[in-house]
């Protein structure tokens, strides 16, 4: 999976649903990824991402260069155990930040295809409730 788009972000998967974090460099996509990947995700792309058009929804994969790795600030580059794929389910957004207690329905369009996006919290939960949206969705 190599003739998509490129996209500064890291990714996620947990079952078969994939997460797309997005932000600037040192918002904490990679610090994101690596509390759900010790909740039990896999990591799928870290700094770059390729976004490739699926049936199911947008594919995304690792460069060859960046698969199984991933930066922990203090730490340095980690390696770590890597689906080579996932069909994106969702997309974070650390650039924004979320103000509303039930906040509605938000898109954004990736490789053709709308997809759920949430903003970023700084609340510790953060990652537990991206979990618990990949595994069963949301309510009302």
């Amino acid at each position: 999976m190599s003739d998509g788009a490129t996209v500064h972000a890291s990714c996620v998967a947990v079952e078969a649903q994939g997460l797309l974090i997005l932000g600037r460099s040192g918002s904490g996509k990679s610090s994101l990824a690596l509390a759900l990947m010790a909740l039990g995700a896999d990591l799928v792309a870290d700094d770059r991402v390729i976004l490739t058009p699926g049936p199911q929804g947008p594919i995304a994969s690792a460069p060859a260069a960046l698969s199984g790795l991933i930066e922990a600030r203090g730490l340095g580059i980690l390696r770590a155990a890597a689906r080579p794929w996932v069909v994106l389910a969702a997309a974070v957004d650390l650039d924004r930040v979320e103000t509303e207690r039930l906040p509605p329905p938000r898109a954004i369009a990736l490789a053709g295809t709308d997809l759920p996006l949430f903003h970023g919290q700084a609340m510790p939960y953060f990652p537990s409730a991206l979990m618990q949206y990949l595994k069963a969705g949301r309510g009302a």
